[in-house]
């Protein structure tokens, strides 16, 4: 059976890590609620148990905890950050109870436990345990088919999810809409008629994201345009330039140099 994270999880990870409360905005977050309620201002209200994923940083500061309840944050740090093909798949606040995730019971009270209880070595376990929760979270949320349009909704779709995973897997390879479509067993019109239906783009817009995506964390790794070029299915370092600007509207060398004063600044 196609592994459809495996691509995914590998290029663009997600990392939890375990900060003191009030060091600043954490740009994407977990937030454990055990007892009580937890706002999030135009968007909604819950009650405890459960958890708030917040996968993109304009969302990063309205939470409100209610006063007396049992809460913890756990930062999330994605690959690619705002720009992470797995943080845009989500909606900008998700609540996810803990009926919403059969099978996890035990992983959940392991993680309410360890988040609530002084411990040793507390903060290293809950960082694993929210790493794994969140791929529990992905899956539920491709079989339960939540998400309207997006990667995750194309990656629920019985057929184009081959198409998808084979991208992902081989970004270089020569893809043309026919064997994106043979991938996915379907015809060409019906393969762009559904591709852009469940994920709002075409099939090649995708896989220039996918590949513009790819070369940005190779750049951030500080890798040369020549090699990344090879590596992401264009020809030459003018062509991947070409596409890089077309795409995220500057040349590959100022978002690397910005990338690095951003850093610096940070």
């Amino acid at each position: 059976m196609v592994d459809r994270l495996a691509a995914l999880l590998d290029r663009f990870p997600i990392t939890a890590r375990v900060d003191p409360l009030g060091d600043g905005a954490p740009g994407a977050a977990l937030w454990l609620l055990r007892d009580g309620a937890i706002a999030l201002p135009g968007t909604g209200a819950w009650t405890g148990p459960g958890l708030l994923l917040q996968p993109r940083i304009e969302a990063r500061d309205a939470v409100s905890p209610e006063a007396g309840a049992a809460w913890m944050r756990v930062r999330l740090l994605f690959e690619g950050g705002a720009d992470s093909p797995l943080a845009t798949a989500l909606p900008g606040a998700l609540w996810v109870s803990p009926d919403a995730l059969p099978g996890s019971q035990g992983l959940l009270a392991l993680l309410f436990e360890e988040a609530f209880d002084g411990r040793c070595g507390r903060t290293a376990l809950i960082e694993r345990l929210v790493e794994a929760l969140l791929v529990q979270v992905l899956r539920q949320q491709m079989e339960a088919g939540a998400l309207q349009g997006g990667l995750l909704a194309g990656m629920a779709h019985p057929r184009l999810r081959r198409a998808l995973v084979a991208m992902h897997e081989a970004p270089a390879q020569p893809w043309s809409l026919e064997t994106m479509a043979d991938a996915a067993g379907m015809s060409r019109s019906a393969f762009a008629d559904a591709f852009r239906e469940a994920i709002g783009q075409t099939p090649g817009q995708y896989l220039q994201a996918w590949r513009i995506g790819l070369a940005q964390r190779a750049l951030r790794r500080g890798r040369p345009l020549k090699l990344i070029a090879d590596e992401v299915g264009y020809g030459s370092e003018a062509a991947l330039s070409r596409a890089f600007k077309a795409h995220s509207g500057v040349s590959p060398r100022a978002w690397r140099q910005a990338r690095v004063a951003g850093e610096a600044v940070a």
